[in-house]
């Protein structure tokens, strides 16, 4: 990455201070920020959570997310609390009959998903002995690269879909938010489309360089700089 590029990048005390401005103080801010999983307990989950993440986030893309979440508990049944092998084992004629249940939102292109979804689960599991142990074991310095790989090998999680899943698994990633997009933009980081490979790289070092300074994690640091921008002032 150019350092030209990295130079445009403000020191990670005069984004915090700003937020601090703009949230009301330190103790205000520090409040508002949530931290990751540690890598040993993103480890412990079971890969069925991860199953069903990823089909939350797929039904919330482009819907409302409160519809998704009243109706979830009836995901969780006609799916089988999204356990692999069950999943994996139901037919075509299974999943067109669960996509008709009014019970959940009727979509059958994203019901499918979800056996797709449990099949890129089960290739990873069997290389590595588990998916969480695959993506406990991704480092955060990298984490574009785990967004790339979902979007390559899983169904319909590229865009925000990965990202927004991953961080309520609990992986310690940034987010591409309005805000975060916005930031990146003016300071001359990035131009053009925000998901190509150069923005995504120019991004990636930034918070790198970012948790350099800080020692925060990306989650942390994501939020600080969407806290430090746009219109989000403390009421």
């Amino acid at each position: 990455m150019s350092d030209n590029v990295l130079a445009n990048l403000e020191d990670y005390h005069a984004i915090y201070q700003r937020a601090c401005e703009r949230k009301g103080g330190p103790n205000a801010v520090e409040s508002l920020l949530s931290e990751p999983l540690s890598d040993n307990a993103i480890a412990h989950l079971g890969d069925d959570r991860f199953l069903a993440e990823f089909s939350k986030k797929v039904f919330q893309s482009g819907f409302v997310w409160r519809v998704v979440r009243n109706k979830w508990p009836e995901f969780e049944r006609l799916f089988f609390e999204f356990t692999i092998d069950k999943v994996l084992m139901m037919p075509d004629e299974m999943l067109e009959k669960r996509a008709q249940d009014p019970a959940i939102i009727r979509n059958y292109k994203k019901v499918q998903t979800i056996r797709e979804n449990a099949i890129m689960i089960d290739a990873v599991r069997r290389e590595h002995g588990s998916f969480a142990q695959f993506v406990a074991n991704w480092p955060a310095n990298d984490i574009i690269g785990l967004w790339a790989y979902l979007k390559k090998h899983g169904a319909r999680l590229g865009g925000n879909t990965g990202p927004y899943a991953l961080r309520a698994l609990g992986k310690d990633t940034f987010l591409l938010t309005r805000d975060i997009t916005s930031y990146f933009t003016r300071r001359g980081i990035i131009s053009g489309g925000v998901n190509s490979k150069r923005s995504l790289n120019a991004i990636q070092a930034s918070f790198n360089q970012l948790q350099e300074q800080s020692g925060r994690s990306m989650q942390a640091l994501s939020m600080l700089i969407a806290f430090s921008v746009g219109d989000n002032l403390a009421s």
